[in-house]
């Protein structure tokens, strides 16, 4: 599915069950626009991993924290060490465009 269009990734992640993993952080923004519960992303913004290798270890080291977050639906981010995890769908503070207050 390389050349997939993310829409398409995230309908067949649905449709499969399964997780995305990816570098590209539109996947995040699409979950917010569709107020989507699943499926769940794991997102890396580490420009420093430049191997394969280095994401598996980050994910197993972080595997058995996240995976009843995964399960339920979430997205966790993977930025310089540190990990985030917001549930889905997104609080309207974390949609695009939205605004704590508002």
């Amino acid at each position: 599915m390389h050349a997939a269009k993310d829409e398409e990734i995230l309908a067949r992640a649905l449709k499969e069950d399964r997780i995305v993993v990816s570098a590209d952080s539109d996947f995040a923004t699409l979950l917010a626009l569709q107020e989507a519960s699943s499926p769940s992303l794991i997102s890396f913004e580490a420009p420093t991993l430049l191997l394969a290798q280095n994401y598996v270890e980050i994910l197993l080291s972080a595997f058995a924290t996240l995976d009843p977050e995964l399960i339920s639906g979430c997205v966790a981010a993977f930025r310089k060490h540190r990990l985030r995890v917001h549930k889905l769908p997104f609080q309207p503070e974390f949609a695009v465009g939205g605004r704590a207050g508002n």
